[in-house]
């Protein structure tokens, strides 16, 4: 007669499947920590990669900025260095286109008018080589920026706030007013204002 065969222990085998899984769910929530652990160091890599990006594209616009500031004041200086030589030979040049005025309106044209004028010719070319331009005024409408009203005149020929009259010449060092003109400023005619009214 033939013995039964002994039969597992189930009991024996559950216990070992629960010590199992006890045995790994500790493992999967390290490695889970440690994930999480990964990505928030890499968002903070990140976030700090994209910061000191935004400081560097920053510094570089600002840079950039600075040598084209640079470059700009190195050229005004050297277009303006004659600046103050200029303001120094107005007055000559002043004097000598007075003095042709007169000897033209006294009739006394000679060597000494022609002399004078040569002067005065020869030393508006050399100082427009290095950028002088004189400033137009007569006929054109009054501009502070130009122009230095020493009187008012009333026309009925010229429109109100028209330059009618220039004492002294202005100038411009090339886009600069080294000394603005002296000019006559017309204004409405008191009869046309009264003929306005009474109509």
């Amino acid at each position: 007669m033939k013995k039964p065969k002994p039969r597992a222990d189930k009991g024996i085998d559950s216990d070992s499947a629960d010590e199992s899984r006890v045995d790994q769910e500790p493992d999967e929530i390290g490695e889970s920590t440690h994930l999480d652990s990964l990505r928030h160091d890499l968002e903070v890599k990140t976030e700090e990669s994209r910061t000191s990006q935004d400081k560097y594209l920053r510094l570089a616009a600002e840079f950039e900025n600075y040598k084209r500031r640079a470059q700009r004041d190195q050229a005004d200086a050297i277009k303006f260095a004659n600046e103050k030589l200029i303001k120094d030979l107005l007055p000559t040049l002043d004097n000598l286109e007075r003095a042709i005025q007169s000897a033209e309106e006294q009739k006394a044209i000679g060597p000494l008018l022609e002399g004078v004028a040569l002067t005065y010719k020869q030393l508006l070319e050399s100082l427009t080589k290095i950028g002088l331009q004189q400033v137009s005024s007569l006929g054109e409408a009054f501009d502070p920026a130009k122009h230095q009203a020493v009187a008012q005149v009333e026309s009925d020929s010229a429109p109100p706030n028209t330059v009618v009259e220039e004492y002294q010449k202005g100038y411009f060092l090339h886009d600069r007013i080294v000394r603005p003109a002296m000019v006559t400023v017309a204004k409405q005619s008191t009869e046309h204002e009264t003929d306005i009214h009474s109509e």
